[in-house]
């Protein structure tokens, strides 16, 4: 079983955990529903998100279960977020014990100042790049559209975390599993999943 964890605030860009969140449960429903995915929030109350969009947390920050796969979202709330103790102390420590850590576009700047993104390779919004690579102790990768580094995966932006997301899948399930996942939510990116080309000689 993996239990997925999607950190949600108000000015989270939609697409950034609503994408990711439809690989991760489509997984599980093509697991049996094996699997678990979460909204977490630092309160209770619906968060708004970038574009006006209202969700409901089903966690709080103290109160989730226990966490495989941490993904933080980007969206203009991250500029607040990250002067946020409580959500920058979350992130760092949820992170300690994950399997896996991911971002997608500026959810980077959270990972970065909780820690997890400092001195590794990372992958953000392409608008957010310069910003990103001046804070120190990172290298921005400005041509992929997610980076794997040990046990974290960062995504440029919005659409981008589907890709990262179907990565993830196939990491943690396997590859014919992300296909068949691929296939269900009728993605077809330009270039395609990597999974579906030949491994680099």
């Amino acid at each position: 079983m993996t239990t997925y964890g999607l950190l949600v605030f108000d000015g989270a860009e939609e697409l950034d955990f609503v994408g990711p969140w439809e690989v991760f449960t489509v997984s599980s429903m093509l697991r049996d529903r094996a699997d678990t995915a979460v909204l977490i929030a630092e309160r209770p109350d619906p968060v708004r998100c970038n574009k006006g969009m209202r969700v409901l947390p089903d966690h709080t920050l103290d109160g989730h279960p226990p966490l495989d796969v941490l993904l933080v979202p980007g969206g203009m709330g991250t500029r607040r977020e990250v002067s946020n103790p409580a959500v920058i102390d979350w992130i760092r420590k949820t992170s300690a014990h994950t399997e896996w850590t991911t971002s997608v576009c500026t959810g980077s700047l959270l990972l970065h100042e909780a820690g997890p993104a400092r001195g590794r390779r990372v992958a953000t919004h392409h608008g957010f790049e310069d910003a990103l690579e001046a804070r120190g102790e990172v290298t921005v990768v400005r041509d992929a559209r997610y980076v794997v580094d040990g046990d974290l995966v960062t995504s440029q932006g919005v659409s981008a975390g589907i890709d990262m997301a179907l990565w993830l899948v196939g990491r943690l399930h396997g590859r014919d599993h992300a296909r068949a996942v691929r296939r269900y939510i009728q993605y077809e990116p330009a270039p395609p999943y990597l999974a579906d080309e030949p491994l680099p000689a």
